[in-house]
C-alpha cells in the first residue's frame, strides 16, 4: 500500500503518533480565531458582567488557557507540548452580537501548535456558551480557524 499524504497513518493505513524524533527544534506559533452570536440581551449580561455564572469573558479565557494546555488529552494523536506561553483575547462586536476570540499558543518544539491555538479558541467559545446558555441556547459559534503558523520546516503559513 503507498504511504499515505495525512502523515497520522502508516503505509498499513494505521493510525500512528506522527515521529518527530529527527525534527530540528525552532520557535513555533499559531494564531487561531472564532466567533459566536448571541441575542443583544445575552450580550449585554456579558459585557456587564451580570451573567448569573459571573465574569463571563474572565472564565472563558482561563478555560482557553487550560484548554490550549490540555490538547493532546482531547486530541488522541497529538503530542504533549511544553506550552512557552498562551494568551486568549476577546472582541465584542456590537453590530453582529457577537464575541470574537483570538488565542495565541507558541512553543519551542519540535512540532507546531496549531491544534494548542485551534483548541483554545474553541474553548474559550464553548464555556461562553455553557455560561450563558440558560438564557441564550440559540447562541452560534462560527468560523474557528487557523490564522497563521510559524517555525518549522514549513517556517510561516498564513490563512484568511
Amino acid at each position: 500500500m503507498p504511504a499515505s499524504p495525512l502523515t497520522h497513518f502508516n503505509p498499513q493505513g494505521k493510525a500512528q503518533m506522527v515521529d518527530i524524533g529527527a525534527k530540528a527544534e525552532s520557535h513555533r506559533l499559531a494564531r487561531a480565531a472564532g466567533h459566536i452570536s448571541m441575542r443583544a440581551e445575552t450580550l449585554d449580561l456579558v459585557l456587564q458582567g451580570t451573567a448569573s455564572k459571573g465574569d463571563v469573558l474572565g472564565v472563558a479565557r482561563i478555560a482557553a488557557i487550560q484548554g490550549a494546555k490540555r490538547t493532546s488529552e482531547l486530541i488522541p494523536l497529538c503530542h504533549p507540548i511544553a506550552l512557552s506561553r498562551v494568551t486568549v483575547d476577546f472582541e465584542i462586536d456590537r453590530e453582529a452580537n457577537s464575541v470574537h476570540c483570538l488565542a495565541q499558543a507558541e512553543c519551542f518544539g519540535r512540532t507546531g501548535v496549531e491544534m494548542e491555538a485551534l483548541c483554545a479558541a474553541s474553548i474559550g467559545l464553548l464555556t461562553i456558551y455553557d455560561m450563558c446558555k440558560a438564557i441564550d441556547r440559540g447562541m452560534r459559534i462560527d468560523g474557528v480557524r487557523l490564522l497563521e503558523k510559524t517555525g518549522g520546516k514549513s517556517e510561516r503559513w498564513t490563512g484568511s
